[in-house]
């Protein structure tokens, strides 16, 4: 548990610096270096990065400190996979068991969703902080319904374990030239239609295709 002490200031630009491909995979977060550049204490420095490895954005080694993640592509390959079957299960008992209220917080996510700039405006390369919160609070929602907490926390531990992967292939020309957009309507429309099967073919193609940008992108060759 993080306690009252963390700078959460601190733990926003630390995870944005990330993000931003400021540190290569393997990059070793030497909190005395990162306290001086934040101009902050290494004991808020190290609360943060512990934070930080709850997102899998910081890999945390046994005496030997805090890391950048290494990019792997078989990993990468399995999470994508494991998160479509896991979360097309979840979506299909969401559509199933979900209520009048589950479908009206679907559509006030979506909503802001399709009302969020998706590239950041001090960076059109990079995604914006903004649109990759709605983003994840869309998916989150869609499986809300499903009624089963142990199955949605698996859902959303894949998700932040393929995050950084798909941040990182933000700049990629194969990423200017997706519709995400026209995605997350399919899959809404499906859902609201309460049809199951095509829902769930539609989100397995939505990470599918986010997979082949990744690979697309040579992050990973």
């Amino acid at each position: 548990m993080v306690t009252a002490t963390t700078d959460t200031p601190v733990f926003e630009r630390i995870r944005r610096a990330i993000l931003e491909g400021d540190w290569s995979p393997g990059h070793r977060l030497a909190p005395a270096t990162l306290s001086e550049r934040f101009d902050t204490s290494t004991t808020v420095v190290r609360e943060a990065l512990t934070r930080l490895v709850g997102e899998n954005l910081v890999a945390a080694k046994m005496n030997r400190g805090f890391f950048i993640p290494e990019l792997d592509l078989q990993e990468f390959r399995d999470v994508t996979e494991l998160r479509c079957v896991t979360e097309s299960l979840a979506l299909r008992l969401a559509i199933e068991r979900g209520d009048l209220q589950w479908e009206t917080s679907l559509l006030a996510v979506h909503h802001r969703l399709t009302r969020t700039d998706r590239r950041s405006s001090e960076d059109p390369s990079r995604i914006s902080e903004e649109w990759s919160s709605a983003h994840r609070n869309f998916h989150q929602t869609l499986i809300s319904g499903c009624g089963c907490e142990p199955m949605i926390r698996v859902a959303n531990n894949l998700a932040l374990s393929t995050d950084l992967y798909r941040r990182w292939a933000a700049p990629a020309p194969v990423a200017s030239k997706r519709n995400v957009e026209k995605e997350h309507r399919n899959i809404l429309d499906a859902v609201l239609e309460r049809d199951a099967d095509r829902a769930c073919k539609i989100l397995r193609q939505h990470f599918e295709e986010t997979a082949r940008i990744v690979l697309a992108s040579g992050l990973l060759s």
